[in-house]
């Protein structure tokens, strides 16, 4: 954990993240990053700083990226694709800078979760210990961000597993990360 700038703000992890997440190839953290990026420029010029709120503390992070060129952003002109998919790498970075919790593994389909996460160093050879995250992401208002949260506890929830869960919500707009350990899970 580096600080981001002189006045001790933590940055953002997101650069060489499939060094440190075994469950990102480097192909799959470069498209993440990508689609944050274009995320990122929607809103916002680099550096600026978000906001983040965990079960224990609330905080600011700084987040830096590269601008993206035409030719990346005709590439995620998705909006939906780019905002999911850029919310995973930002969510993750989120999680290994206040909790240590590194991708290992990418969830199964209905388990309640987009990825399995899990202490820095350990592997996923077994699922238990594994703790399961459902990311999502927006670029609307934090009413909308609060009904994300909701939206991501309620997956959780209902996904076929009994490993603990940790909903993680991304607001670009709004420079918010949030995350939350879903209780009904453990």
């Amino acid at each position: 954990m580096e600080p981001g700038s002189e006045t001790g703000i933590l940055k953002l992890p997101l650069e060489d993240m499939a060094a440190r997440h075994i469950g990102l190839t480097h192909f799959k953290a470069g498209y993440y990053l990508e689609s944050a990026r274009v995320c990122l420029d929607r809103h916002h010029t680099p550096p600026t700083d978000f906001e983040y709120q965990n079960d224990q503390e609330e905080g600011i992070t700084a987040v830096h990226w590269e601008i993206t060129d035409k030719r990346t952003r005709d590439a995620y002109n998705n909006e939906s694709d780019a905002t999911r998919d850029g919310a995973y790498i930002v969510a993750l970075a989120a999680l290994e800078m206040l909790s240590g919790l590194v991708a290992v593994r990418r969830a199964e389909t209905l388990t309640g979760a987009d990825y399995y996460v899990s202490p820095i160093g350990e592997t996923a050879e077994d699922l238990e210990g594994l703790w399961r995250l459902e990311v999502k992401g927006t670029d609307q208002s934090k009413v909308k961000i609060r009904s994300k949260l909701k939206e991501a506890i309620d997956q959780t929830l209902a996904g076929d597993s009994n490993l603990p869960a940790i909903a993680a919500v991304i607001g670009f707009k709004e420079r918010l990360i949030i995350l939350r350990t879903v209780e009904d899970s453990i």
